[in-house]
């Protein structure tokens, strides 16, 4: 059977959007247990220190730079005294809530 040339872009995608959802599947364990631990009840609690981190966040975006950079969450896990991993949950966390429009 010859291949469809046109066809295999949209099987791509679907293996993507496949891979995708199974990812999110997977993290959203961690998520949950990050929900329900100080490191999210710590912003939750002191709505100020969100702002203050999306307006850095901001500040970097209109230099062209992003706080998602591996040497920006080292910044701010050291700052924050948290693990690379738990300072991009807490700022994957701050954005989603309060600066949507940071990338």
């Amino acid at each position: 059977m010859a291949s469809n040339p046109a066809y295999e872009p949209v099987m791509g995608l679907k293996l993507l959007r496949t891979a995708l959802i199974a990812l999110a599947l997977l993290g959203s364990p961690l998520l949950v247990v990050a929900a329900d631990s100080d490191l999210l009840n710590s912003v939750k609690r002191n709505p100020e220190k969100a702002k203050a981190m999306c307006r850095s966040f901001r500040q970097m975006n209109a230099n062209g730079r992003s706080p998602f950079s591996k040497p920006y969450i080292n910044q701010v896990a050291a700052s924050e005294k948290l693990s690379f991993q738990d300072a991009e949950i807490l700022m994957t966390y701050i954005v989603g809530m309060h600066c949507a429009d940071v990338r």
